[in-house]
């Protein structure tokens, strides 16, 4: 279901100019109102009447996680604060978060992305959603709240943790849909295993995960144990929340930015250079419509690649790629570049594994290390310890031979692996303790 058919199959020359539109008025109100952009853009040499087309956008500076901690909390605000509605911060869990704001505009703008996210990915006014997102100063929880309300349909704000009681409200309640991340929806097939219940048994049709990247291998594992149709959504606190961009159920290729309210790029992370179409590198978004705190070129640091054929479904919108990582993320051993995504899709290939793992990063004498920790099933676990040896010695040259890698893969027993109710912690860098 398309819910804004006007500019969700919008042609292209009509989009770009709306886009242009927005960026002239956008560049405009933050060089006059937001006096850390200004000094940007004069440390850039470049003016508000220099952007007169789509391709003058690679003239503005990028702006960056340590720009908006610089200017903590308000100094990035377009806005004064008798005009903000809402703020959020950043989940991050080093310095000072990164705070955003909402007018009341912003609100209702957010709400009908994320209504359009839920309507692609086959939600309609008669599901109930088991909003599983944190609420709070996280974005997730009250972003898709505001969204299924607008779509009309019904939701049930259990936000995160009380896993068990999670797993009651699903039985009792009927839920349709569930919205929270890849890691925790595979965390409530296990305590509801746990429980001796299965999840075939309940009403869930659709679940839309996001917040941490996972992997296709995960999407079928999670379709299986939850026995529900599994699609990706995108979106980070400064650039909006939840319904940047977002898979429809029709194809699962790709997610549709929501390219009237957002420009997308794809650039080399280390040259800064505009990568073409089809070319993977670090997401940039510039946001058109955001009144309290709009940003210029961020550098998401996430990885993925742009692809602008027109879908299946009917939208025009250019598809982002699912994320393959973070630039942040990444791990580098002995100069090889590993994403936890990638080891992931590795170990899904491997029949008896449990989709739990943590990537062990150490130095030892003066030599990189990376210990791979993934957990069996139950009907693989064996004290047998030659079978259990052979297993990761299997896995070792897989990983080899798809990274380029050497690591060493420790099978571990069922459930032994922490679980997490948020973000799952896939790497453990004990280089920089």
């Amino acid at each position: 279901m398309i819910f804004n058919e006007e500019f969700e199959t919008l042609p292209r020359a009509a989009l770009e100019a709306i886009q242009l539109r927005r960026l002239r008025a956008l560049v405009d109100r933050v060089y006059a109102l937001v006096p850390a952009y200004r000094q940007k853009f004069e440390a850039a040499g470049v003016r508000p009447e220099d952007i007169q087309t789509l391709k003058d956008l690679q003239r503005l500076p990028f702006t960056t996680k340590q720009d908006l901690r610089d200017n903590y909390p308000f100094g990035m605000f377009a806005v004064p604060m008798e005009q903000v509605v809402r703020i959020h911060a950043s989940s991050g869990t080093t310095g000072k978060p990164t705070v955003v704001g909402y007018t009341l505009r912003d609100i209702q703008t957010w709400s009908e992305l994320v209504a359009r996210s839920l309507a692609a990915a086959g939600v309609h006014r008669h599901d109930i959603i088991h909003n599983a997102y944190g609420y709070g100063l996280f974005t997730g929880g009250l972003g898709f709240h505001y969204g299924v309300e607008r779509l009309g349909a019904s939701v049930i704000p259990v936000s995160g943790g009380n896993t068990r009681r999670q797993i009651m409200l699903l039985q009792d309640f009927g839920p349709t849909v569930l919205t929270c991340t890849p890691s925790f929806a595979l965390h409530l097939s296990d305590v509801a295993q746990d429980l001796g219940l299965n999840f075939q048994d309940f009403k869930l049709r659709v679940g839309i995960f996001g917040a941490e990247p996972w992997s296709e291998a995960m999407r079928q594992e999670i379709e299986k144990k939850l026995g529900l149709d599994a699609l990706d959504v995108y979106g980070l606190s400064e650039v909006m929340g939840p319904g940047v961009s977002v898979e429809c159920q029709e194809a699962k290729q790709g997610l549709h930015i929501a390219e009237d309210h957002f420009i997308a790029e794809i650039i080399d992370p280390h040259t800064l250079e505009v990568l073409p179409y089809g070319q993977t590198g670090e997401l940039v978004i510039t946001t058109l419509t955001k009144e309290a705190f709009p940003v210029i070129r961020y550098r998401t640091r996430d990885i993925s690649s742009l692809n602008p054929e027109p879908c299946k479904c009917g939208r025009n919108l250019v598809r982002m790629t699912r994320l393959s990582g973070r630039t942040d993320d990444m791990i580098i051993v002995r100069g090889v570049n590993v994403f936890p995504s990638q080891i992931e899709a590795v170990l899904m290939e491997v029949r008896g594994l449990a989709p739990h793992y943590q990537l062990i990063v150490d130095r030892l004498n003066q030599m990189d290390t990376l210990e791979v920790q993934v957990e069996v099933d139950e009907a693989t676990f064996s004290d047998e310890v030659r079978k259990m040896q052979q297993l990761e010695k299997g896995i070792e040259k897989n990983i080899k031979d798809y990274l380029g890698v050497s690591a060493k893969v420790r099978l571990v027993e069922p459930r032994s692996i922490p679980r997490s109710e948020g973000k799952a912690q896939r790497v453990i860098d004990r280089r920089q303790i």
